[in-house]
């Protein structure tokens, strides 16, 4: 516990100012970084698991989608779209210039692709996230992080002192339900917490529900990558982040949390009114 409270502490603030500086393209970078190690980390799990990949494609096609959302919000010519094409047509395409073995190549084209869209497709929806609409785009995200990392203090603190039924024993044996429960009512608590001190502007009860769906997601986007290392056997994707693992296992439950976010709020007029 001590650990990860000394490696998760300046990661946190670091990840704060982060979000409350205007640069553009300091957070593009802290987003670009960040979605390349866990691209490399994705990687390894992938071959651990038995899968053959092409890293370099993979770290190519997902800065080009990080890079992609930058220049949307610069109103360029490229776009997200034309990321995304080059990225599902260039990597087959390459790759039939890396395989040495046909028999390895369906499953190279599929674990670096899963790889790009897993985790820097998904991450990368932060940038339009947070700078479309740069004041309330801060108070989102500020509201995302603090539901991610309030729901995991909660579900782990109440998992270990009161867990007892499994939530998916063949995924993560240690999950329970109880710790689940516990950190969606917290992800909620603080959702209302700072809707009252932080963004007073916005509808509570509309960033209560925001924060119910988004926690949510980030539960099924922890358990997806828990799925992903049972499947490979291991513990934890790497060890970067000393008392937390790999820097995939701090933001799996992001690449669920992130879309998720910016899906519900972009089109919340449709079912809020």
């Amino acid at each position: 516990m001590k650990q990860r409270i000394l490696t998760g502490l300046p990661v946190a603030l670091a990840a704060v100012y982060l979000i409350v500086q205007e640069r553009e393209w300091l957070f593009v970078l802290a987003v670009l970084v960040t979605v390349e190690i866990s691209l490399h980390e994705f990687f390894y799990v992938s071959r651990q698991a038995g899968l053959k990949n092409w890293p370099l494609l993979g770290y190519l096609g997902g800065g080009l989608l990080c890079l992609s959302q930058f220049a949307d919000l610069r109103r360029t010519s490229f776009s997200e779209s034309l990321g995304l094409l080059l990225v599902v047509l260039g990597i087959p395409t390459l790759g039939l210039a890396l395989v040495s073995n046909l028999k390895d190549y369906l499953s190279s084209v599929a674990s670096t692709l899963l790889g790009v869209f897993y985790v820097a497709f998904t991450f990368s929806w932060l940038v339009p996230l947070r700078f479309s609409e740069p004041a309330e785009g801060r108070n989102l995200v500020l509201l995302l992080f603090a539901i991610v990392w309030g729901e995991d203090i909660f579900a782990y603190t109440v998992g270990r002192l009161a867990g007892k039924i499994p939530l998916a024993e063949r995924i993560s044996p240690r999950k329970t339900v109880e710790g689940a429960v516990a950190g969606l009512v917290g992800a909620i608590l603080i959702a209302w917490g700072f809707g009252h001190v932080f963004w007073q502007t916005g509808d509570q009860k509309t960033v209560i529900l925001v924060a119910g769906l988004v926690a949510v997601a980030g539960q099924v986007g922890d358990l997806v990558e828990s799925g992903l290392k049972r499947a490979a056997n291991l513990k934890d994707s790497g060890a970067i982040l000393p008392g937390h693992g790999g820097m995939l296992d701090r933001i799996d439950s992001l690449l669920f949390a992130v879309p998720t976010l910016w899906l519900v709020w972009n089109l919340k007029d449709l079912w809020w009114r």
